[in-house]
């Protein structure tokens, strides 16, 4: 493991934990590495091909073909690649093959990675674990909100059972499901401004830091 910090973020959709990840990388002067894009790209390269994000084969072989621009795609976000990205994590086989792909980011510099089984799988002996969430209406509202500003037509009703429909497969999923790492600080988010949430997770992770 590396000497310098490893700080892992989890939590579900539009909870805010990309945007408190990468302030907090900036905070640290450490890496920053959003590994759902990972499971988006691979997602991605799976409906490209033409084929089931839910077959293990092709899921497992985009996975292995993964390249590191395939993360800097403009359509790894909205409804398609949500549900593709979900469908690919939950297989096995997947999880391993990009497995030491985010060990090895945070191997020589330690780095602030966020997902959904980054404090409880890739990182167990992370050195601080956040576990970031909000209410479920308010995180379908900011999503909804994020597709308006990028031009998506997006009915909120829609994005909620989307985002319900998301979230009851990601914590049921056999393969690291998500859940808070019993020694994870959850912040939840739902009444927090982007700055009140930033300043609480500063002080949770300093807390850890000096532990």
């Amino acid at each position: 493991m590396s000497r310098k910090p490893i700080i892992a973020i989890d939590g579900p959709s539009a909870a805010g934990k990309g945007t408190l990840a990468r302030r907090l990388a900036a905070e640290f002067g450490l890496p920053y590495l959003d590994t759902g894009l990972l499971y988006r790209a691979v997602g991605r390269r799976v409906l490209d091909a033409g084929e089931d994000p839910s077959d293990a084969d092709a899921a497992t072989r985009a996975a292995q073909a993964l390249q590191p621009e395939d993360t800097q795609r403009d359509d790894l976000r909205g409804p398609a690649a949500d549900a593709a990205s979900s469908m690919v994590a939950a297989i096995p086989s997947v999880r391993a093959a990009l497995l030491a792909f985010q060990r090895n980011f945070a191997a020589a510099n330690g780095a602030v990675l966020d997902g959904r089984d980054i404090g409880t799988v890739i990182f167990p002996d992370a050195t601080a674990k956040l576990f970031i969430t909000a209410s479920p209406v308010e995180r379908a509202h900011r999503r909804w909100l994020e597709l308006q500003q990028k031009g998506t037509p997006a009915d909120l009703t829609t994005v909620q059972a989307d985002m319900q429909a998301r979230d009851e497969r990601d914590s049921k999923r056999g393969a690291a499901p998500l859940t808070a790492a019993a020694d994870a600080f959850v912040l939840d988010t739902t009444n927090l401004d982007a700055d009140a949430a930033f300043a609480a997770a500063v002080a949770a992770v300093k807390t850890r830091l000096r532990g």
